[in-house]
């Protein structure tokens, strides 16, 4: 299939041929949801942490004597029952990631750029070149509508146009390694350049 390319002035570049295995996908909902919950998942730190009956600093004694007292038989103060004891079963360090195969991975990555394309929401740019001036930049972002925007570039990114995006919100770039299905769905807006389309074939195929 193809479609125009635009310069980031706007002007017209020509046209691309975009490979139907990759951006002409009918996108499936259940494929983008395990590929973006494995990418979270893995990204989830697991740092949460308590302290369990035999961590928490109370002395070990029998509090009172097993029988007499009316009440309930207790070993320590330490038992999970009393304020400042131990944690019952909570949360300890761990990973949450989980195993994802690569051919799946590959699969939810050409279904997200197919639902990028069928919502009309994927731009082709000749190149990802800028004099490393934001205010230039942030000009010609705002003059063509992207908003929440993702820019794939090549095998490298572009020093001076990286330089220049930093810090305009909203506007993101990655090189082609870089793509991911979480980051594709979440932005309103793909851009990928010539250069990015050639290294994504050439990724995913």
């Amino acid at each position: 299939m193809k479609l125009d390319v635009i310069k980031l002035d706007g002007g017209k570049a020509g046209s691309v041929d975009l490979d139907e295995a990759l951006f002409g996908l009918e996108p499936r909902a259940d494929i983008l949801h395990r590929v973006v919950r494995w990418q979270r998942n893995n990204a989830q730190a697991g740092t949460h942490k308590v302290k369990t009956r035999k961590e928490v600093s109370y002395s070990t004694k029998k509090i009172y004597r097993q029988k007499g007292t009316g009440g309930a038989r207790h070993g320590a103060r330490s038992a999970p029952i009393f304020r400042g004891g131990g944690v019952y079963k909570g949360p300890v360090v761990r990973s949450h990631g989980h195993e994802l195969t690569k051919k799946f991975r590959k699969l939810g990555l050409c279904h997200a750029l197919s639902a990028k394309l069928k919502a009309g929401e994927l731009v082709i740019i000749d190149d990802a070149s800028s004099d490393g001036k934001t205010a230039a930049l942030a000009k010609q972002v705002k003059n063509l509508g992207w908003k929440r925007a993702l820019v794939i570039d090549g095998a490298s990114v572009n020093e001076n146009f990286a330089q220049a995006a930093r810090n305009i919100d909203g506007l993101d770039i990655l090189p082609t390694m870089g793509a991911n299905v979480y980051d594709i769905l979440k932005r309103d807006t793909l851009v990928i350049t010539k250069a990015g389309v050639e290294a994504l074939e050439a990724r995913l195929k």
